[in-house]
């Protein structure tokens, strides 16, 4: 599972060539960072479960 301040994958790479984000925002809605430009993105719960492919790393192991 995913939880806030995760790094996750998505499916589709972002313009900037970069697919590595960091989830910011939880609740009925996420927003997700891009770790290369900054953009952020908001999207519905079910439609970033359907857009991510994998947790590339956990929050707690920043620590």
């Amino acid at each position: 599972m995913y939880a806030l301040n995760d790094i996750v994958e998505m499916k589709k790479q972002h313009p900037c060539g970069a697919n590595e984000w960091k989830i910011i925002r939880m609740g009925a809605d996420i927003k997700i960072e891009c770790q290369n430009c900054g953009h952020v993105v908001m999207l519905s719960r079910r439609e970033f479960e359907k857009k991510m492919k994998k947790v590339l790393k956990k929050a707690d192991s920043d620590k």
